[in-house]
């Protein structure tokens, strides 16, 4: 699998470590940053990369990593194409990758360990899409939207 991830300051060390464990279950893993820690930065300069990605390789995700993963959520929706959802638990990640057809995972450095990001990744790469009329039908209208707006 395909994965881009990005971080901020704040995820900037989970990130690597994430990594590394990706790239141990063989998947090929593109970083977009930060490469170095810099207190100052900005998770958008991150999220922003990785959502516009994700949006033209269509057979990968990705991952954006900030504080509490919010502000890379909201970041990254504003790419069209991306849609990212924050991860909250295993359920909750099934749920937004099969009904929402979520591509990126948001996750937040400060709330979740290490081993429960691992597993809410597990989830998130290993769950498929749902294909029912109703998911797509959804999904229909915001792809529609976008096109209209861009």
């Amino acid at each position: 699998m395909q994965i881009f991830i990005g971080a901020d300051h704040r995820g900037f060390e989970t990130k690597n470590q994430l990594v590394e464990w990706l790239e141990s279950q063989g998947h090929q893993v593109i970083d977009l940053g930060n490469t170095t820690h810099d207190a100052t930065d900005d998770y958008p300069d991150f999220a922003i990369p990785v959502a516009e990605q994700v949006a033209k390789t269509k057979s990968s995700l990705g991952l954006v990593i900030c504080g509490s993963g919010v502000g890379a959520s909201i970041a990254a929706n504003k790419v069209v194409g991306a849609r990212a959802g924050l991860a909250i638990s295993q359920d909750s990640v099934q749920h937004i990758r099969q009904n929402d057809h979520v591509n990126i995972l948001a996750l937040s450095a400060d709330y979740c360990s290490l081993d429960e990001l691992k597993n809410l990744i597990t989830t998130f790469l290993n769950t498929q899409v749902d294909s029912d009329e109703r998911h797509l039908r959804r999904i229909s209208k915001i792809t529609a939207y976008e096109i209209a707006r861009s």
